[in-house]
């Protein structure tokens, strides 16, 4: 007797002919779902909790300033830092600064060595002169990126001054940037000895000063205070005429032969003619040095926050003493042809920030 319509137990037994047919089976989840879905449920937490808390070892880029510009691996909340880090360093801009850091680690402080460490590489001996609570959080680490900052403007600035001396007794030549990297790189010692940036440090300083535009920029676009050039006319005339017979800027030395740049100008004068202090300040160095010969510094302070610094080469006499205090056009030698010099006259430089720039400038009213 036929089974009646709708009995379940005679479901799915027969087809239309009659036949017999295996009952339907359940299809489970695809190989592609059971791949993919914990995939995005895993991916969904990470970002839940990334956005959350942060992501571990991004230590440079927690708490960004949304209004401030970035270059790499950092943004522009550094940049007061910098800034702070080389507040009273001539030579040492926060550009040049952040380069060097990038150079050494590109701001990243996970290193693999065991005796460097944080973005300026400190090793433990090196943070216990230099490395300090910055930003006062209760630690003083090289691994606070803060406090990394801080320490190496406070090494850098230093060796910017050990090589100021040096090349303010005419003991090495270069760009003071350059110096102080390779001094950095090699040590003090060695920039001494090779009397400019030494061969083994060449390549290090080159890197940094590639890294330094891009800084340059990121500088500019996070201002935080405004600062330009100071303007001319802010020194008075070192002789009484002012003759130039050889201007500042790229030249062929008369006596050596080499080309490079002639960091002031000379100004063609009598022997024995009063050179004067070209702006009230204090005598810096008065003393004789091999190329220079009678040489005299004066340290003028600062302006607009840069110090401003002064040159009087090849002089026949000193009439000023270090630490001696000046006033403007007061006497401080005599015209002379000391040194590597081809005769009478005054060599004489101006250096803004640590930076040799046209003396020209400073003294003509329209500059």
């Amino acid at each position: 007797m036929p089974s009646p319509a709708g009995n379940p137990s005679a479901a799915g037994t027969t087809g239309t002919a009659g036949a017999r047919t295996s009952p339907r089976r359940r299809r489970g989840p695809g190989p592609l779902v059971l791949i993919v879905l914990p995939g995005l449920v895993t991916l969904t937490g990470v970002l839940a909790l990334a956005a959350r808390y942060g992501l571990p070892g991004t230590d440079l880029a927690q708490d960004p300033d949304p209004g401030r510009s970035s270059v790499g691996n950092v943004d522009g909340s550094y940049v007061p830092w910098l800034r702070r880090a080389t507040a009273d360093c001539p030579g040492v801009t926060p550009a040049l600064l952040a380069a060097h850091i990038d150079q050494l680690s590109g701001w990243q402080g996970d290193t693999a060595s065991l005796t460097e460490r944080g973005i300026a590489r400190f090793t433990d001996a090196d943070w216990k002169t230099w490395g300090r609570d910055e930003d006062g959080n209760g630690t003083s680490s090289p691994r606070d990126a803060v406090d990394a900052i801080m320490a190496l403007g406070r090494k850098d600035c230093s060796l910017a001054k050990e090589v100021t001396a040096l090349r303010t007794e005419g003991i090495v030549n270069g760009d003071l940037a350059d110096l102080t990297l390779a001094a950095y790189r090699s040590g003090t010692d060695q920039v001494e000895k090779a009397g400019k940036v030494p061969a083994p440090a060449r390549a290090f300083v080159a890197e940094v000063k590639k890294r330094l535009p891009q800084y340059d920029a990121l500088v500019r676009q996070n201002p935080e205070q405004e600062s330009g050039r100071a303007p001319g006319a802010l020194l008075v005339p070192p002789v009484t005429v002012l003759t130039v017979t050889s201007p500042f800027g790229s030249r062929s030395h008369p006596l050596t032969g080499v080309t490079k740049l002639h960091t002031g100008v000379d100004f063609g004068a009598p022997q024995g003619a009063q050179v004067s202090a070209a702006r009230e300040g204090r005598v810096e160095f008065a003393g004789t040095t091999p190329a220079y010969g009678n040489r005299v510094v004066i340290d003028h302070g600062t302006i607009n926050g840069k110090r401003l610094q002064t040159t009087y080469s090849h002089l026949a006499v000193l009439q000023v003493s270090a630490g001696q205090n000046v006033s403007a056009g007061q006497s401080v030698g005599l015209v002379g042809s000391t040194g590597l010099s081809t005769g009478p006259h005054l060599h004489f430089e101006v250096l803004y920030d640590g930076q040799y720039t046209d003396p020209v400038a400073w003294l003509d009213s329209g500059g």
